[in-house]
């Protein structure tokens, strides 16, 4: 291909082959893995090991992407093997966020009634952490949303196993496998338990800089559980709500004063927590739409909001294009790429920007070349092929452009 790379470059299509995992790369990594497995003990074991497994997770991802089933399976197989002996080691048996990500493995690899399995008994295996204990909470939010994602409609979504999980986190009790139904009574008992969690947690006072990550991680998880409790029980407005709530109450600080007070809850807080709820927030939307009728503004407005403030972030960017590809307009979006590039420094916008026109060009020489009888319309859309050069040029003259390696490689590749 010219150039060996270690790990992976999937950004570029080589042919109709996805650009995967190299073989050299693949094993320098392995190796890495196997030398630093043996140095480290304890926690930074366990951590180590997650990476690992994130690790491995990212290629049957990329193998569900590319929709290779020969692949998928092999690269399966590999990964599960990994997690198990990870499991066996005696300081990972009970660390809850090995058993979420080796459960979230057997989900994206088909395997449902197992990830199920796995999920349930890490979560009896726990105890009654309730909404206190941040690994729960991060552990049964995954595994409900996974559920909801299964769900054709929001009717009768009340009954569903996803409601079940988040009763159960509520009530802080032992945890007990779905039975096909969830008491009214419980709903409205969670309710009220989400609703005070989260005004404690809002209102809670400031502590100790080591806990602050940690206590960012749990306020995102329990505004998350509570916010698809909402949408599952009552509906997407009492979810939009919650986002909108606890937005409100991240951002009331300026974050001028971030820096030289502590002492907000809210202040200590802001960028993690807030960025992490606003993906929350877009995601949700995204699948309502999918699953029901559902105006596209709200999720527009709430993504043009957040790329303005968190102009890096490539999940939010991913969405922003997903949706604008539905629009036949392209003038709102380009007006918009314009100014976050002039107002940040980072490069995503830029990427996206160019990857937005790209998809722009290739939709409109697939229109083009359709077959009308016997004639072929090969009309060069050379307006498009201009604009995405000039993005290109701009992008390299930018200081972080200079230097990225990827942005020169992807415009010789379209040079080509």
């Amino acid at each position: 291909s010219g150039f060996n790379g270690i790990g992976h470059m999937d950004t570029m299509l080589r042919g109709r082959h996805h650009i995967g995992h190299y073989k050299e790369g693949e094993e320098f990594i392995q190796n890495v893995f196997h030398v630093l497995f043996l140095l480290f003990s304890g926690k930074e074991k366990s951590n180590l090991s997650i990476c690992w497994l994130q690790y491995e997770i990212s290629k049957v991802v990329q193998c569900l992407q590319a929709k290779n089933k020969k692949k998928l399976k092999a690269q399966g197989r590999k990964s599960k093997k990994l997690a198990k002996n990870l499991l066996k080691a005696p300081d990972n048996r009970n660390h809850l966020s090995l058993w979420k990500l080796y459960a979230y493995l057997e989900w994206l690899l088909g395997n449902i009634d197992d990830a199920r399995k796995v999920f349930d008994t890490a979560l009896c295996a726990t105890g009654t952490g309730g909404l206190k204990s941040p690994q729960l909470c991060s552990l049964s939010l995954l595994y409900a949303q996974l559920e909801v994602e299964l769900l054709e409609s929001i009717e009768g979504a009340v009954m569903s196993r996803a409601v079940h999980i988040l009763t159960k986190l509520a009530e802080s009790g032992p945890y007990m496998p779905y039975s096909g139904q969830v008491l009214s009574v419980n709903i409205l008992k969670a309710r009220k338990t989400y609703e005070h969690a989260l005004q404690d947690y809002l209102s809670k006072t400031p502590v100790a800089d080591q806990d602050q990550v940690s206590d960012a991680n749990q306020l995102v998880n329990l505004v998350g559980c509570y916010a698809l409790f909402q949408y599952l029980t009552v509906g997407i407005d009492a979810a939009v709500l919650i986002y909108a709530q606890t937005s409100e109450k991240l951002e009331a600080p300026g974050p001028q004063t971030c820096e030289n007070t502590g002492e907000n809850f809210g202040i200590q807080n802001f960028p993690t927590a807030l960025e992490a709820i606003t993906l929350l927030h877009t995601n949700l939307l995204r699948f309502h739409m999918k699953i029901s009728v559902y105006p596209l503004n709200p999720l527009r407005e709430a993504l043009t909001e957040a790329l303005k403030r968190y102009p890096s972030n490539q999940s939010l960017w991913r969405s922003y294009i997903h949706i604008q590809r539905k629009s036949h307009s392209a003038s709102k979006a380009r007006r918009f790429f314009d100014g976050v590039t002039r107002s940040t420094n980072s490069l995503e916008p830029w990427l996206f920007a160019i990857q937005a026109e790209q998809m722009r060009k290739k939709l409109t020489e697939n229109v083009q070349r359709a077959d009308v009888g016997e004639i072929h319309s090969t009309i060069p859309e050379t307006g498009l092929t201009n604009r995405i050069v000039a993005l290109f040029e701009h992008a390299v003259q930018s200081e972080n452009g200079t230097h990225c390696p990827l942005l020169w490689r992807m415009y010789l590749n379209f040079l080509v």
